[in-house]
């Protein structure tokens, strides 16, 4: 794999590592975009090979996802890269926290098609 590539060879390395890691018995659900990366040949091809992995599409220009990707970027900026971690309780329980403080804080998304950033209203 080539480290902060998003193409279909670092997915489809993924999608084994997940396919590992995860009891074989049991099938794997997915709900992705159409990026590329998810609906290049190859990764087709490789998900078609592995009929465990159930895979469900977003529309495309599915806003409800995009905001669900400013959450996670929210809780990456705000809290995972600046945090420290004493074990893996330890970040499920500030995740949790992070998750119902921000639920108390939060201000609706204003929905742009300007191309700029989204921004809180």
């Amino acid at each position: 794999i080539i480290p902060g590539k998003n193409n279909s060879a670092n997915f489809t390395w993924f999608l084994t590592r997940l396919a590992e890691a995860i009891d074989p018995t049991l099938k794997i659900y997915l709900v992705m975009d159409n990026g590329s990366s998810h609906t290049a040949h190859a990764t087709r091809r490789w998900l078609a090979a592995h009929p465990r992995f159930v895979v469900t599409y977003t529309p495309k220009h599915a806003s409800w996802l995009n905001m669900v990707e400013i959450f996670f970027s929210t809780l990456t900026r705000q809290l995972l890269r600046r945090g420290d971690f004493t074990s893996r309780d330890n970040l499920a329980n500030k995740i949790l926290h992070f998750i119902e403080v921000h639920d108390r804080t939060a201000k609706p998304y204003r929905w742009t098609y300007t191309g700029e950033p989204l921004k809180a209203a």
